[in-house]
């Protein structure tokens, strides 16, 4: 298993980094060339309309973990049998994928023809310390399942 990040607009890649050392699974943060992402496993693309999203699904294998804002990303994760997950915690499943992909798309089609969508709401202070939480909870049970899985 490996964390897989989108790190272009990531405001929670200490705490991945952080949580992610403490369980000794390696981490790939990918972006591209217009932000100064610096340190071990980062990938580095050319600027690009989703130059850094496609590298990554490409990168992702079963069993790892995508942490990305970008429903595409996740659905195309949970495609190839990866797990994902937001910066805010929750959990992308098949369950409400088609859900998110839906409102992303009525959204899309709102704004094109000239109307306004509710903007992303600020960010709590409190944010970084449940997204940390919930990564931890969602690290012990994709562990507790993978060794279920191997007993079987």
């Amino acid at each position: 298993m490996r964390i897989l990040v989108d790190a272009d607009a990531c405001p929670v890649r200490r705490e991945i980094l952080e949580v992610a050392t403490a369980a000794g699974i390696p981490v790939i943060q990918v972006a591209d060339s217009n932000h100064n992402i610096a340190g071990e496993w980062v990938v580095t693309v050319d600027p690009g309309k989703d130059s850094a999203d496609l590298r990554l699904i490409n990168l992702a294998q079963p069993g790892d973990l995508v942490i990305t804002q970008d429903y595409g990303v996740a659905a195309l994760a949970l495609g190839k049998g990866a797990f994902a997950m937001d910066p805010q915690g929750m959990r992308y499943t098949p369950d409400n994928m088609d859900l998110l992909l839906f409102q992303r798309s009525l959204g899309q089609k709102i704004r094109r023809a000239g109307g306004r969508t509710p903007g992303v709401k600020k960010r709590r202070k409190d944010a970084n310390e449940i997204f940390r939480k919930e990564l931890e909870r969602y690290l012990e049970e994709i562990r507790l399942a993978s060794e279920k899985k191997w007993k079987e």
